[in-house]
């Protein structure tokens, strides 16, 4: 049987199961197992098929102890009606490259892909025998699109509760209200004063609190767990859409099977694309994985000098959702390219922990950058790539996706290579950006901002953004982060 452990520790002996519903790990690792990579994905078989039975092969390998027919179930609930395209992450040409649109679900940002599932997943963890009154609180932090991605995929969700954290002042209005305005008995949305990484680490120290634990155990029957994609949970799903790229890729002629495919995404806490990695793992040929940042080029400087170095500037970009100094997912690559090593790994994020910085050994840098290229965009190139993706292409894209795009230009093309652009987000949940990029009246509000941008592209903004306008705003609190246990303890009461 696959099992789950600490990237830490291998203490830990968990199924899938129980690696989901506990979200991170008592020693605060995130949860890997060791038989990723044991059995492959039957690439030849892929092309024609939907993406539903693509992310059955998939999810079949990545958590074993889930049923066929649980995971069917939960692929039917995910992936039905509430994704404006029926491909769900359909594969666009631009150029001579190709976009795989990640954003057509309920709250237009790639998030959705795994937040749909991630509680239809949790609905079938709870253990035989357990406490029928138990409740899991989803606590996460988010620089802007998981939030409303997790709220809307647990708002309502029977035996579970949500908290939402997110930096006061540093999301978009459009992000601020899709969270602010979410309906449902079981949800609480907070600001916090400070920004995304601030947030993450009080979430992190919360679940590492036992007394607290003990506390919301014995008063209220309440457990927290994770929707960041420090829930192995949340990371599997994203998986799938690599795979289903290739296949469209095949359908299209483009690739034969085997042939090799260059993804390019941009990443601020590197999910997105460890989930690349986890692809290439299961048998995808993936020739390389191009980490894209935007101004906070941690990983960047990560990639090409050795040292991850969070002590350092904190930017405020017009790519918010990738403002991120601490890249919670890094740890889980570091762990598989350290063959393994729980010692290391452990001394890598004491030393983060502790002087804000870790060197990766040389022999584990050389073997991550023959996968992992990278790049990064300052704020005048992110607002050039959305013109010029436009301009060529009659394409718009958010500020997120035009960091990949400007990094995708700067990289050698090999012809016989096709690259592929994950896009994030819709750029209707970003446009007065997108507008003042395309030299389009930004005066306005965000909604007149969509009404020009929409007029202006012949383009249609999803309608469940545009109607945040007259929507009902539930939530306004905002505490300092040390009051964040206090306001996590009171959710769970009510």
């Amino acid at each position: 049987m696959t099992t789950f452990h600490s990237t830490r520790s291998t203490t830990d002996s968990l199924t899938s199961k129980q690696a989901i519903r506990k979200g991170i790990a008592d020693d605060g690792g995130l949860f890997v197992s060791d038989s990723l990579g044991d059995e492959h994905v039957d690439i030849a078989s892929l092309a024609g098929k939907s993406y539903q039975q693509i992310a059955q092969d998939v999810l079949a390998k990545l958590l074993p102890d889930f049923t066929a027919e649980e995971l069917a179930d939960c692929i039917r609930e995910a992936y039905g009606d509430q994704w404006s395209d029926p491909a769900i992450t359909p594969l666009k040409p631009i150029g001579d490259d190709y976009i795989l649109e990640l954003f057509n679900g309920p709250t237009s940002a790639f998030k959705d892909v795994a937040l749909q599932i991630l509680p239809r997943f949790m609905a079938r963890t709870t253990p035989a025998g357990g406490d029928e009154d138990e409740q899991i609180m989803i606590l996460t932090a988010t620089s802007g699109d998981t939030g409303k991605a997790a709220l809307a995929g647990f708002a309502d969700a029977p035996g579970t509760a949500i908290t939402v954290f997110y930096p006061e002042g540093k999301v978009s209005q459009v992000q601020q209200l899709q969270m602010t305005t979410q309906t449902g008995d079981n949800v609480n949305v907070c600001a916090v004063k400070g920004n995304f990484d601030d947030a993450q680490s009080a979430v992190k120290r919360i679940f590492g609190d036992k007394e607290l634990a003990g506390e919301l155990a014995g008063t209220s029957h309440t457990v927290l767990s994770s929707a960041n994609s420090i829930n192995v949970g949340r990371l599997v799903p994203q998986v799938v859409y690599y795979f289903a790229a290739y296949a469209q890729l095949l359908e299209k002629q483009v690739i034969n099977v085997g042939d090799e495919v260059e993804f390019t995404v941009p990443t601020g806490n590197f999910g997105d694309i460890l989930a690349g990695y986890y692809a290439k793992l299961l048998g995808l040929p993936v020739k390389h994985l191009v980490v894209a940042s935007d101004k906070n080029n941690v990983l960047f400087d990560f990639l090409t000098s050795g040292t991850y170095n969070r002590q350092r500037p904190f930017y405020q970009t017009i790519s918010p959702s990738m403002d991120i100094l601490v890249s919670s997912n890094l740890e889980r690559m570091l762990y598989y390219f350290s063959e393994k090593d729980t010692r290391l790994i452990s001394m890598l994020m004491n030393d983060l922990s502790q002087w804000g910085a870790f060197e990766a050994p040389e022999p584990m840098l050389k073997s991550i950058r023959s996968l992992f290229g990278c790049g990064w965009a300052d704020e005048d190139q992110v607002r050039d790539s959305i013109r010029d993706c436009w301009e060529r292409n009659h394409y718009v894209i958010d500020p997120h996706t035009a960091c990949g795009y400007f990094v995708m230009q700067q990289m050698p093309r090999d012809p016989l290579t096709p690259r592929v652009l994950l896009s994030t987000a819709s750029p209707y949940k970003f446009p007065r950006v997108v507008n003042e990029s395309l030299g389009l009246d930004a005066t306005g509000t965000d909604f007149e901002c969509m009404d020009v941008l929409a007029e202006s592209t012949g383009t249609a903004a999803p309608a469940a953004l545009r109607g945040l306008e007259t929507a009902d705003v539930r939530f306004g609190d905002v505490v300092e982060i040390d009051a964040m246990e206090e306001y996590v303890r009171s959710a769970a009461e009510k």
